[in-house]
């Protein structure tokens, strides 16, 4: 088995693309879709719920399958992350304009 990759990705890109174009070309030879994930997955030493993950996830990539595809999951967390910094900016912004409007009040404080 591969070594566990600082990101915390175990395979690289190449096998994940691989392996799942192997079960869909072993799917559509046979015309079944029941039994080649845990075979191939066997052969190349990988897990089978992680190849089934992988092949589920290609499937909604495709627009076989509902659900959210990578791109749009991409965006979604890019949104959250830039979401989460303007808030963060806006928080500074208004501890700041609270501060400084302290500071220029003129009426003297108790």
């Amino acid at each position: 088995m591969a070594d566990r990759q600082p990101s915390g990705k175990r395979y690289p890109r190449e096998v994940r693309e691989r392996a799942v174009s192997l079960v869909f070309s072993a799917m559509e030879s046979s015309g079944e879709r029941h039994g080649h994930v845990t075979r191939i997955a066997r052969q190349l030493d990988i897990g089978p719920e992680t190849l089934r993950k992988w092949v589920h996830q290609a499937e909604i990539d495709r627009g076989v399958r509902p659900g959210v595809s990578t791109e749009e999951n991409k965006r979604i967390k890019e949104l959250e992350r830039e979401n989460f910094e303007l808030r963060r900016a806006n928080e500074i912004l208004k501890t700041a304009s609270a501060f400084f409007a302290r500071e220029l009040d003129p009426r003297p404080t108790r």
